[in-house]
């Protein structure tokens, strides 16, 4: 999926069918929450373009973000007034494992999720 063709709302709508084809184990809200994340802070950050790329790789799921901005997402302290500071912190602790990659024009950020293990069962 790619900017200007698509907004969050879009991004989610194309990740739920997606997941729901793909990947049923996977937590959709913590996928969704990341997806809404990325492609926001992607449209905020970003004078450029921006692409989203869902895949599944044996038991993983993988959501990539690349933008043609070359500056890495930066924690900041959250602002309860307002300010924001909340999205990075949130795709850092839903994600499985979280990089970001440069590219030749711009990065890629990869959140990485891992199918749970089931338990043994309890009868």
């Amino acid at each position: 999926m790619d900017s200007p063709l698509a907004d969050s709302a879009t991004a989610r709508d194309v990740a739920s069918r997606f997941l729901s084809q793909h990947c049923p184990w996977a937590d959709v809200d913590a996928v969704l929450l990341v997806i809404t994340e990325l492609v926001a802070n992607a449209a905020r950050h970003t004078a450029g373009w921006w692409r989203l790329r869902l895949s599944t790789e044996a038991e993983v799921l993988v959501v990539e973000m690349d933008d043609a901005s070359p500056a890495h997402p930066v924690a900041r302290e959250p602002d309860f007034s307002g300010g924001g500071g909340f999205g990075w912190h949130m795709v850092l602790r839903l994600a499985g494992q979280v990089e970001v990659r440069p590219r030749p024009c711009g990065k890629t950020v990869r959140a990485v999720w891992s199918r749970p293990v089931a338990g043994p069962a309890v009868g």
